[in-house]
């Protein structure tokens, strides 16, 4: 399972989830999918989100292992 922090940085940036989604280049629906941890992204999408909040990948993304 993936977690990620993207609602809580949108929230800090003050982004809408349409200002987001313009800034990343998807659409509304699929930023409110990864704030919902029910979309995992590319590993690309994955670097953008990271880098459009100025962090490490580490820091938005956390893998927890399920075994």
């Amino acid at each position: 399972m993936i977690k990620n922090k993207i609602y809580e940085l949108r929230v800090l940036s003050r982004y809408t989830q349409e200002e987001l989604a313009k800034k990343l280049g998807v659409t509304r629906q699929t930023v409110i999918s990864l704030e919902k941890e029910r979309y995992i992204p590319s590993l690309e999408m994955g670097f953008k989100v990271a880098r459009l909040f100025d962090k490490n990948i580490e820091e938005v993304f956390e893998y927890l292992n399920e075994e």
